[in-house]
């Protein structure tokens, strides 16, 4: 028996996604393989030029959308420009996050505030302006990419990350009751640690503030 291609498999010939942080790692991913499948996919990233790399390099029925998540207006500025390029949104997935390291004695509020800004609040405000579209539609798919670590704590350093990831879990379960009766579904996944090239950027972080991430990483996957 042939061996079927992706799209054979899954065809979203139609379907509109938004992933963001799609400019690399799980985001790219994720945008990758659905584009594959033929969905229309729009690339959400804070990082306009390599956003726009990767969007060039899938070709046809993509777009770049310069997005800081944190930022509410920023967010409903992605809404529009995905309505007015293709006129729906479909499915979202949420996969923005970031994850310096820091010792909670040795953090500042600042850190604490950036962490959970475009982990936490990033995924609220996008969950909330594509499900209204979605509500009005008649349905949609979201998928909050959390970590490990919004089930147990894998690793020191990472209390800012930890905690914000913990209350995307949390939203997660509550948002998903909130919205079902408008044909949304809405999950969680959560995934261990991957070579990403942003997990190295965290490991050679680390090295300064006495964290051997890559050992710690290791041992809990």
């Amino acid at each position: 028996m042939p061996d079927k291609t992706i799209r054979q498999l899954d065809d979203f010939t139609g379907k509109t996604v938004i992933v963001t942080g799609a400019a690399r790692g799980i985001g790219f991913g994720v945008a990758r393989r659905f584009h594959q499948t033929g969905a229309n996919v729009v690339i959400a990233d804070i990082n306009d030029e390599l956003g726009r790399a990767k969007t060039r390099q899938l070709g046809e029925r993509t777009l770049f959308v310069q997005v800081d998540v944190g930022d509410e207006t920023q967010v409903i500025s992605l809404i529009s420009q995905t309505l007015a390029r293709f006129g729906s949104i479909d499915i979202l997935v949420n996969n923005a996050g970031i994850f310096p390291t820091s010792f909670t004695l040795e953090m500042d509020l600042a850190f604490w505030e950036r962490v959970h800004a475009t982990n936490l609040r990033g995924t609220f405000l996008c969950c909330r302006e594509a499900a209204r579209v979605m509500k009005g539609k008649g349905g949609g798919v979201i998928i909050n990419i959390t970590s490990l670590d919004a089930l147990r704590p894998t690793q020191e350093g990472v209390a800012a990350y930890d905690s914000s990831k913990h209350g995307q879990w949390g939203f997660t379960m509550l948002f998903a009751r909130e919205v079902a009766q408008y044909g949304i579904r809405v999950n969680a996944i959560a995934p261990g640690g991957i070579s990403t090239e942003g997990v190295q950027e965290m490991i050679e972080q680390s090295k300064d503030s006495g964290i051997d991430m890559e050992k710690e990483i290791r041992e809990v996957t």
